[in-house]
């Protein structure tokens, strides 16, 4: 890298960070990726950003954008070639309005299902009581999904929006929790959409491993889309 790009402190499996990476990667942005180890987390991220979450990403002015949907915003502002923010006429205010469910009470439900452990203060020994309500209260929001993706391919429409990028990558978290109990459940539609997204040559290549970044040595290039 001959100039200085932006810096994004990433982490491979947050879906907050997945969903980032793909609106960079589609976007033709090109950055620095700071692959971070979250139990060793660098001072650089602390540094330039204090909630000490990914992703992050700091442009080459000393901006930092700290929350994953405005990376995604700033990233498409840029350049959107998908139509991503505007798929098939879809409002960009509607599409928010549905990523703000999912970040919600979807990510609430979610975080409870997969990491029952965590929250000990809420099921008072009962934890497998805990994990089915939760399970069940996210399933009322994916079936809502499913009927969203019985009427065209997409949850907008016959191409991808920002609300599919912004979502999927928290229902497959929800998705790969239990595998077999998800694939047995009536939302076809929904685990084909799922499916597609996962078989895709964007995911793959967001989704490919880099070493934890340490200062010092080389920096990686986190290209755009082919």
């Amino acid at each position: 890298m001959n100039q200085p790009l932006p810096v994004l402190y990433s982490f491979r499996r947050c879906p907050y960070a997945m969903r980032a990476r793909m609106a960079i990667a589609v976007s033709g942005q090109r950055c620095e990726l700071r692959e971070v180890l979250l139990k060793n987390k660098p001072p650089e991220m602390l540094s330039a950003s204090p909630k000490a979450t990914v992703p992050v990403l700091v442009l080459t002015d000393g901006t930092v954008i700290e929350q994953s949907l405005e990376i995604m915003l700033w990233a498409l502002a840029q350049n959107d070639p998908q139509g991503w923010l505007a798929s098939d006429g879809a409002g960009l205010e509607a599409q928010q309005a549905l990523i703000a469910v999912n970040d919600g009470a979807f990510k609430q439900h979610l975080d409870r299902y997969k990491y029952p452990s965590r929250y000990p203060h809420e099921h008072a020994g009962h934890e497998q009581e805990f994990v089915q309500m939760h399970r069940l209260g996210a399933a009322g929001w994916l079936l809502e999904l499913e009927g969203r993706l019985l009427r065209h391919l997409w949850l907008f429409g016959p191409a991808a929006s920002l609300a599919d990028i912004a979502i999927l990558p928290f229902v497959r978290q929800f998705a790969h929790t239990d595998a077999a109990w998800f694939a047995a459940q009536p939302w076809a539609h929904l685990a084909g959409w799922l499916a597609r997204w996962e078989s895709g040559a964007l995911f793959a290549q967001v989704m490919e491993k880099y070493p934890p970044w340490q200062a010092g040595l080389a920096p990686v290039e986190f290209a755009p889309a082919a």
